[in-house]
């Protein structure tokens, strides 16, 4: 997010460069939808274009701050009727079904997704449950001739990730990845601006999220799990372990079973970002990444200061996630170049600072050139629906093919830093990227902690190794590649909530 103007927050399926014109032109028709025609397709105005007859039927999986937000967007689009809920917390369910009950609009009521899978007066599935939950109910959803949209990351690791890809294609499903940056009508025009060269070559990237968070404290022994939540049905295809923290909701996104860190709940927003605005398609020749937990004094597994190194070719991507403040007993956060949640991208001739609500085109001197207002993405849903009636996967915005790359690159960073050894200050800065900006990120790495009151001799940094990847596999290579391909997949589904080998 800008704290100026704006302070609110493939390889075949690549997106072909058109003329200005041309390009614009095209975006009313496909889902690519950038640039400034893009801003006249509001919900109200897909309706018309496809000239539907027939409410979408929707359900949404999972109730709680995004699920919940979902249901309110897709109850108000035109055409479009939320007709099932689906909740394994029985207080969660009640609440979002008594809504539907005051308004007295009929309202399905499910616990187990399975039964609302059944329910042939359903079109359309929206997935807003835990990472691990994602790909497995994407699949079942396909096999059940639904079409789904499904929050970041598509995945909870890369092979279940190809496997949600293998049951869209096998099914003809439309499927959408709940990135919306890509419906967001500043960012979206600003990708434009920067394919059209108008900043140079684009040179380099820097995806920040700098968001505070607190520890989540530290039990000694299994925690019980509220008499609402059906517990079988939450934890699904991961180990149906005891509860080893203090909140079961959210807190989810910090262990490896279940979340996938930061990296995994803000990273997929910026790396998705990098990867329109740049045209990257497929994946780096090589990924690593460092960080750790520091501060905190919990029970949580996963970094909460993490930096990775994507090596796109010739223009690398550089993500740096933070959850600890500008400096200890402080409670506002760092910036880069005005920016706490978005992206600096770096041209021969300026940069693009912003995301989310669009940004600021800037000379090298730092002087603005061109204003991206934004709109937040508020349009996604919209797309989502009006390539479910033309049954076109080119009208989506953010496809599963995409959708699955970008929640690939943030795993693979995971896994770079889950290998990782620990390492002093001075071992990293042997061993550090050889490109200008990692040294710098490091060194301000380094500062950032020291801020906050952490020594890195006595607690040091989790240092990840260089992993190489097979693109057309999704596999690693070379060196540390078997320990890495570990991390491929669960190592163990628990029956019933297996990911299928064949779709």
């Amino acid at each position: 997010m800008l704290m100026e103007e704006n302070d609110s927050a493939t390889s075949g399926d690549a997106i072909k460069i058109f003329s200005r014109r041309e390009f614009l032109r095209q975006s009313l028709y496909a889902g690519v939808a950038l640039g400034a025609g893009f801003k006249s397709l509001r919900a109200s105005s897909y309706l018309r274009i496809i000239g539907a007859n027939n409410d979408i039927r929707v359900a949404i999986v999972g109730m709680r701050i995004k699920g919940a937000d979902h249901i309110e967007v897709f109850r108000n689009l035109p055409g479009v009727r939320v007709v099932a809920l689906c909740e394994v917390d029985q207080e969660l369910l009640t609440r979002e079904a008594q809504k539907f009950k005051d308004r007295n609009e009929e309202i399905d009521t499910y616990k187990d997704i399975r039964e609302l899978l059944d329910d042939k007066n359903i079109d359309a599935v929206v997935i807003a449950t835990p990472n691990h939950w994602h790909a497995l109910m994407g699949i079942w959803a396909c096999q059940a001739g639904k079409d789904v949209y499904v929050e970041k990351p598509v995945s909870h690791n890369i092979w279940e990730g190809r496997k949600l890809v293998e049951a869209v294609r096998k099914y003809n499903r439309i499927v959408q990845a709940g990135t919306q940056n890509r419906s967001d009508v500043g960012f979206a025009d600003a990708a434009v601006y920067l394919r059209e060269g108008n900043l140079g070559k684009i040179l380099w990237a820097h995806s920040v999220w700098y968001g505070e968070r607190q520890g989540i404290g530290r039990v000694t022994q299994p925690q019980s799990v509220p008499a609402n939540i059906d517990y079988n049905l939450w934890t699904g295809p991961a180990p149906l372990a005891p509860l080893m923290r203090q909140s079961l909701h959210y807190d989810w996104h910090w262990f490896w079973e279940t979340g996938s860190g930061e990296m995994g709940n803000w990273g997929p927003h910026q790396v998705d970002d990098c990867r329109f605005a740049m045209n990257l398609s497929g994946l780096p020749k090589r990924v690593m990444s460092f960080g750790g937990r520091f501060a905190f004094d919990d029970n949580a597994e996963t970094p909460n200061t993490h930096i990775a190194i994507l090596d796109y070719q010739p223009a690398p991507v550089i993500i740096e996630i933070r959850n600890l403040p500008t400096a200890k007993g402080q409670r506002v956060m760092d910036h880069l170049r005005g920016v706490r949640g978005g992206n600096i991208i770096h041209c021969e001739h300026g940069y693009f600072a912003g995301g989310r609500g669009g940004g600021w085109a800037y000379d090298n001197d730092g002087n603005k050139l061109k204003q991206f207002s934004g709109d937040g993405g508020g349009t996604h849903q919209a797309n989502f629906i009006a390539a479910v009636r033309s049954r076109k996967s080119s009208d989506l915005r953010a496809e599963i093919l995409e959708g699955h790359f970008t929640s690939l690159l943030c795993h693979v960073a995971n896994i770079s830093y889950r290998l990782g050894k620990t390492a002093s200050p001075e071992q990293m800065r042997e061993e550090i990227y050889p490109h200008q900006q990692a040294k710098e990120t490091l060194e301000r790495f380094c500062e950032h902690l020291l801020q906050n009151g952490v020594d890195l001799q006595k607690q040091p940094t989790i240092w990840g190794p260089w992993l190489t990847l097979d693109a057309e596999k999704e596999k690693f290579v070379g060196k540390f590649s078997s320990e890495a391909n570990k991390y491929l997949t669960r190592r163990k589904y628990r029956k019933p909530f297996v990911v299928p080998k064949k779709v």
